[in-house]
């Protein structure tokens, strides 16, 4: 929590209205009814990622909590600011039970909602708020927007959908859903008391979510990026994602050359857009270790981006430096892009000068390397040494 914050006091939480990017704060008592989520929206509990006023079961859920704390590696819930989508994971996380037959009923009510969202009976589908845990101070929680499920660019097949997991070998389905952050900076309390008394489309009721109730048009909230540099923290991943990435880099260790393969195809899980790609040979790579293609457009008329990339199998502690990326930059023509991909992560000089001269260049870590390989299943070193093993095995 950064001392720009904005805290709203846990004595006033039960009158507050909800402010985006607003921290509420926990009380001191050191038990569960210092849970700020219970005084903020009334019936909705004080435990647990889904919450709601109202029963699943019997489809009367007034609104609903999707609370994340960011810290269970294997199902990274992610809000991407620049398009306002969430990405969020279902409440069937252990091996042993039906999707839908967990504790909360939250899979039932994603499953419900998403039905409901497609057809004539949105008016059914409850408000979700979502909010985080803020780091280190106890139960304070932020505000991070009012969501609706699906997205504009999205079809009903991409908005939920059933995937397998596995856990000391035993597989087991779980839901991940796309929600859209509307754009209602402010949701006032006078809105929340209107809910409660199953009134969602009163007067109080924010314009971005009357118009995807009524005609399911999405007005999201973006936030353009200024100059993004990440920090060297902000580039290394948590202790499970070291350990993922290690992997990655004892397995090439001996044949550094056999990454740039892997890289595609990591890049490949970041950008299903992309097309053909080809890895270089080496005595003939000019600088760039595989080229490819990044496909625009609707599939009838798909228009190709030429991107030259580069792959570096590097160890945690070293980093990518100017003489690395320089290299890539040289090689790119008009119209091209370059994707720099690496173990490790890119110092503090190189990242500020590509992103303040404009260079058109995907430059992705090891942290980035640990989420996408977490996001397609590959949760563990275990499962990420047996992809390898079969993808890109030793000669």
């Amino acid at each position: 929590m950064s001392d720009e914050d904005h805290v709203v006091p846990f004595a006033e939480t039960a009158t507050a209205d909800l402010v985006l990017e607003a921290v509420y704060a926990g009380g001191i008592t050191g038990n569960i009814s210092d849970d700020p989520l219970a005084r903020l929206l009334p019936g909705v509990g004080n435990q647990g990622g889904f919450r709601f006023n109202g029963s699943p079961a019997r489809q009367d859920v007034r609104f609903a909590v999707l609370y994340t704390t960011g810290a269970e590696p294997d199902w990274p819930d992610e809000l991407d600011p620049q398009t306002g989508l969430f990405t969020y994971y279902g409440d069937n996380r252990q091996p042993g039970r039906e999707l839908h037959d967990t504790p909360r009923r939250g899979n039932v009510l994603l499953r419900d909602c998403f039905a409901w969202s497609h057809g004539q009976e949105r008016a059914k589908v409850p408000p979700f708020f979502l909010f985080e845990k803020v780091a280190s101070s106890g139960r304070n929680v932020r505000f991070r927007g009012l969501l609706a499920p699906g997205g504009v660019a999205l079809t009903s097949d991409d908005e939920l959908q059933a995937i397998w997991r596995s856990t000391l070998g035993k597989r087991f389905q779980n839901y991940r859903s796309y929600f859209t952050v509307l754009d209602a900076p402010k949701i006032s309390r006078a809105w929340i008391t209107d809910l409660v008394a199953e009134n969602p489309l009163s007067a109080n009721c924010p314009a971005a979510w009357r118009q995807w109730v009524e005609a399911r048009s999405y007005l999201p909230l973006l936030a353009p990026p200024t100059i993004i540099v990440r920090s060297t923290a902000q580039q290394q991943p948590d202790a499970v994602g070291k350990s993922i990435v290690s992997v990655i880099h004892q397995h090439f260790s001996p044949r550094p050359h056999d990454f740039e393969a892997c890289a595609v195809e990591l890049w490949r899980m970041m950008a299903p857009a992309t097309g053909k790609c080809d890895v270089t040979r080496h005595s003939r790579d000019g600088g760039r270790d595989a080229v490819g293609e990044y496909m625009l457009g609707p599939e009838s008329d798909r228009v190709a981006v030429e991107f030259a990339l580069e792959a570096k199998c590097y160890a945690a502690d070293n980093s990518v430096g100017v003489r690395d990326v320089a290299r890539l930059i040289s090689r790119i023509r008009h119209r091209q892009f370059g994707v720099f991909v690496t173990t490790s992560f890119f110092n503090k000089q190189v990242y500020e000068e590509v992103r303040k001269d404009g260079h058109p260049i995907v430059m992705i870590c090891g942290r980035d390397i640990a989420d996408v390989l977490r996001r397609h299943g590959y949760g563990d070193p275990q499962a990420v040494k047996s992809w390898l093993d079969h993808r890109f095995p030793a000669a």
